[in-house]
């Protein structure tokens, strides 16, 4: 009977662990290489925001923006689209890999300073500082959307 009770409270731990994978929900900024594009920003130190726009069309407007590196930046987002889009700033090697999580867990949600999940007609923000020269990619990696052209860049120059 304990080996029985034992297997059962096991079993559940394992499944309501798998249940929360399943679900897609990831949070906290680790393990998704974060420190080679940057480090989140202090919302004080911000220099510049920079619009950013995202449509149905799949596209960014604009898909391509110049930094300073160092420079803290606030991105505002927005969704002028019927379907929901995010802004997701990475390597292109850690977007590919997001991306095909993105497709077997379609409903994943976000809580990471690098990603704005924004909805239809609402605005979002990403306030990022630059730490290394080179470049640095965004995307939107819902199912469909990066494959269809949603990315764009950030080009990180060499400082002040």
């Amino acid at each position: 009977m304990k080996n029985t009770i034992k297997f059962i409270a096991s079993s559940a731990v394992l499944a309501s662990a798998g249940a929360t994978f399943a679900a897609g929900s990831h949070a906290g900024g680790h393990g998704h290489g974060t420190e080679a594009i940057g480090k989140p920003g202090v919302a004080a130190k911000a220099t510049r925001t920079v619009q950013i726009d995202m449509t149905d069309n799949m596209r960014f407007t604009p898909d391509t923006v110049t930094v300073r590196r160092g420079e803290t930046v606030r991105f505002v987002v927005k969704n002028s689209g019927k379907l929901k889009h995010e802004f997701n700033l990475g390597t292109e090697k850690d977007l590919r890999e997001h991306y095909e999580m993105m497709k077997k867990f379609p409903e994943m949600e976000h809580d990471e300073p690098n990603i704005a999940s924004v909805e239809p007609g609402q605005t979002g923000e990403v306030i990022w500082q630059f730490t290394k020269a080179g470049t640095v990619n965004f995307a939107c990696l819902h199912p469909g959307h990066y494959e269809a052209g949603m990315k764009g860049a950030v080009k990180v120059g060499a400082g002040k």
